[in-house]
């Protein structure tokens, strides 16, 4: 190893030399996956007002969903709303082309949430925060989908 190359702590970094680093990841990817075709996805409840009262964001990229949130206002929870959410996305990844989803959360999140509606647990970090666990979860979307999660 060449010591004179030492890593250097910024605190603030060039958001140019950000860039350049995802571009060469974005590159090296490209040796290995067909392009990165990240299509965003937005699912929402709303009252008739237009408030937001619930609604789901992720993306949809190498043929998996990856759900980044979901959320529903208090007086929504176990009323259905969530599971509808998750439906119409799931059903719009699949339209996509997808054949899978995952999604992470926390114990004090939605785990038995996901678990009910057919998500499976292939990774856990315990203490994340303390004293919690947060939870990785794959979902097939289409029958025969082959994946690794889990495995």
């Amino acid at each position: 190893m060449d010591q004179s190359l030492k890593p250097t702590l910024e605190e603030t970094p060039d958001p140019g030399d950000i860039q350049f680093l995802n571009q060469r990841l974005h590159e090296h990817n490209l040796q290995h996956a067909r392009g990165e075709d990240f299509n965003p996805l937005s699912v929402f409840v709303r009252d008739a007002d237009g408030e937001i009262l619930g609604g789901l964001t992720g993306g949809t990229f190498w043929d998996w969903l990856h759900i980044d949130v979901l959320w529903l206002s208090e007086e929504l929870r176990g009323s259905g709303h969530g599971r509808a959410l998750l439906q119409v996305g799931e059903k719009e990844a699949v339209r996509r082309g997808c054949h899978s989803a995952c999604v992470e959360t926390h114990d004090f999140q939605a785990l038995p949430f996901y678990q009910k509606a057919g998500y499976t647990i292939y990774g856990q970090l315990t203490n994340f925060p303390r004293p919690y666990t947060k939870y990785y979860l794959y979902k097939p979307l289409v029958a025969g989908a082959k994946t690794d999660a889990g495995a």
